[in-house]
């Protein structure tokens, strides 16, 4: 009975500052000095989980090092499955999902996979990564360009080289891949895609170093499509 009574006075010297403090601030100011509370721990909260977050970005950082290194030298089952000591990429993804590292390490595992000839795993892992970086986003485009042209898939081929194009959109990259569009379409077929890819370099990127050879393909192609 002691505890019960006990219990009861706190809630209700609690209840009583409560009404005290909503008394002096009126209920607009309580309202105001609630809704602080909760943006305090909703931004405490947040603060710890940008801080979880940027530990872990680390830790995976720590991680990647070993597994870049297997790839850069054609160690690709090291760098995709690690060595038993180091963590592959893989694993990085699994256990570091979220982090800026886990999302470059999935480029690496689906360029790992593409040097493998494992073109629909390569074309999952890169379709998982996504950056800001217009040259490195413009990379993984061509590259699952690449292994959709591998599986004879000329259509989907063609639409990641012209998004690695419009990605870069620069005289030093977008013509190449224009160039490889261009290829991806005359494989399926269509010639008049073919020779628009043709045309954007000619027209768009008119000094570049492989305007050139899009003029000879292009007259090659309109041969072809009996122009």
């Amino acid at each position: 009975m002691a505890e019960n009574n006990s219990s009861e006075e706190r809630n209700s010297k609690d209840s009583s500052a409560i009404e005290k403090f909503k008394n002096e601030v009126g209920p607009i100011g309580f309202i105001g000095a609630i809704v602080g509370l909760i943006v305090l721990v909703v931004a405490s909260g947040l603060f710890f989980l940008d801080y979880r977050k940027d530990q872990r970005n680390i830790d995976a950082q720590n991680e990647i090092f070993q597994a870049q290194y297997y790839y850069e030298n054609d160690s690709l089952e090291f760098a995709l499955m690690g060595d038993g000591r180091n963590l592959g990429f893989i694993d990085i993804i699994d256990i570091y999902g979220g982090t800026e590292v886990a999302n470059l390490a999935s480029f690496y595992a689906g360029a790992s996979y593409l040097k493998q000839r494992q073109y629909e795993q390569a074309i999952d892992y890169l379709e998982d990564f996504s950056t800001s970086e217009i040259l490195v986003q413009g990379r993984a485009y061509s590259l699952i360009g690449d292994a959709y042209l591998e599986l004879g898939n000329f259509s989907d081929a063609a639409d990641n080289y012209e998004k690695a194009a419009n990605t870069v959109d620069d005289q030093y990259f977008s013509p190449g891949y224009l160039l490889k569009a261009s290829l991806a379409y005359e494989k399926g077929s269509d010639l008049s895609s073919a020779i628009e890819s043709l045309d954007k370099i000619i027209n768009d990127y008119a000094k570049s170093t492989q305007v050139n050879e899009a003029r000879k393909q292009k007259a090659r192609l309109e041969v072809l499509a009996g122009r």
